[in-house]
């Protein structure tokens, strides 16, 4: 996609309040809060953590004890929700190192123990299509860090460039739509993430990358099996990734319901009711993710960049607001529906702080950047999805920030990273005079 560039340092109206932003006031204001939130955390957030985990059990329980009997909505709404809440809070918060340092618990609930090291280790923690080591570096390093840039694997404009650019009619996109949103999981997110994993240890070996191959561009089962790609096979993609998850999670483990169903008379009546209902459960979850997680930064009204930024920097933390919308929030129970996503500006802000962290921050937030005259965009789930389904069609697109301010911005942040480093400097100096003349 080409990237515009500014012919006239004029602003859209929707930009105005660049003119009077008080970058370093906001800087200063967001790393303050952040290191509050950070050492507020504790025994409080680990008993919000377990029962968050005891809510996702209970649903994974009830869909278990009624796979078996029959087709219905409970089994499918329970293992649906387990699968979702297993994934977008427990693994989510956990592999960014939410409780790294509250958590008792060191050998499991950190971010280089959890779910990591084997397929035991990924049954027992988080099971699901992506490999966890995959998506820690899809997500937690790419996504994070190159929010709304080229560089974002999970930039949705740059994603379905291809659906957006298609000459065909809007309705005819939208008739393509339920397909997408119910097999988006292991259809595009499961490659993709194992694409970053395999393209980060090329970098770090430092293979280079095939003439004619760009880094950025999605990988999904349809470019594995009718272009591949150079960075894995089919055949390894399959045995280490999705093949587990689908044999294990879909066949062998309503296996014992075929002795249940054998002693209750009925056959293999209930080993199949069972595979039906994880079937169905896994369209449910996949639609359900794509609203919470899809939606969390794309509209018409989120910015996209040209550059990338220093982590933890003033530009970094406009770019998190700029770019990613809350959901409604409130009540433990509209947190746990949304995964905890509808928090989505405070938790790009600080990655690495626990769900009840980003649940007590964003009142506060919302206040300092309204303090600071900074969008800050809080809209229902669904009219979000709305807007992203605009992007994913081309029926809207993305704002550009201005070019003249965004380098600006970056300029200031290694002006204000060298203030810093020369303030460390001075401080160690005189530390060393005062032990001198002591």
């Amino acid at each position: 996609m080409c990237v515009p560039k500014d012919s006239s340092p004029k602003l859209a109206q929707s930009d105005q309040w660049i003119k009077t932003f008080d970058f370093d006031g906001f800087t200063a204001d967001m790393k303050k809060l952040g290191d509050e939130l950070e050492k507020n955390q504790g025994d409080a957030d680990v008993r919000h953590l377990n029962k968050m985990i005891m809510w996702s059990n209970m649903c994974g329980l009830v869909g278990l004890l009624t796979m078996g009997f029959g087709v219905s909505i409970v089994p499918i709404v329970a293992l649906s929700t387990f699968t979702f809440t297993r994934w977008t809070m427990i693994a989510h918060h956990t592999c960014h190192g939410g409780y790294d340092k509250c958590h008792p618990n060191k050998s499991r609930w950190n971010r280089f123990k959890f779910a990591v090291g084997g397929t035991w280790n990924r049954m027992c923690d988080w099971f699901d299509w992506m490999m966890p080591e995959a998506w820690n570096v899809e997500h937690n390093n790419r996504h994070h860090y190159c929010l709304s840039e080229i560089e974002d694997p999970d930039l949705v404009e740059n994603n379905l460039v291809d659906m957006r650019n298609a000459p065909v009619p809007t309705f005819v996109k939208w008739m393509v739509l339920p397909l997408l949103v119910t097999t988006w999981k292991w259809f595009y997110y499961a490659p993709n993430t194992y694409k970053e994993l395999k393209l980060a240890k090329w970098r770090k070996q430092g293979k280079k990358i095939p003439e004619g191959v760009v880094p950025s561009d999605a990988v999904t089962v349809r470019s594995l099996i009718f272009g591949g790609t150079p960075f894995y096979s089919f055949t390894e993609f399959f045995s280490i990734v999705i093949g587990p998850y689908l044999l294990i999670h879909f066949f062998l483990f309503p296996l014992p319901l075929l002795a249940v169903g054998e002693y209750m008379g009925t056959g293999h009546d209930m080993y199949i009711s069972a595979v039906k209902n994880l079937f169905l459960a896994e369209l449910l979850t996949n639609f359900h993710g794509f609203v919470a997680i899809v939606t969390n930064h794309a509209g018409d009204d989120m910015y996209r960049f040209r550059e990338g930024c220093r982590p933890y920097s003033g530009s970094f933390y406009l770019r998190q607001v700029l770019a990613s919308v809350d959901f409604w929030t409130g009540s433990d129970f509209n947190d746990f529906m949304h995964g905890y996503l509808n928090y989505q500006i405070e938790h790009h802000m600080w990655p690495s702080l626990s769900m009840l962290s980003y649940k007590r921050s964003q009142p506060l937030v919302k206040a300092l950047c309204k303090k600071h005259g900074v969008p800050y965009v809080q809209e229902n789930v669904f009219w979000r999805t709305k807007k992203t389904i605009d992007i994913m069609t081309g029926s809207a697109s993305m704002r550009w920030f201005p070019e003249e301010y965004e380098k600006k911005f970056l300029e200031r942040d290694a002006v204000m990273e060298l203030e810093k480093k020369n303030k460390k400097t001075t401080l160690l100096s005189d530390k060393v005079m005062e032990a001198v003349l002591e």
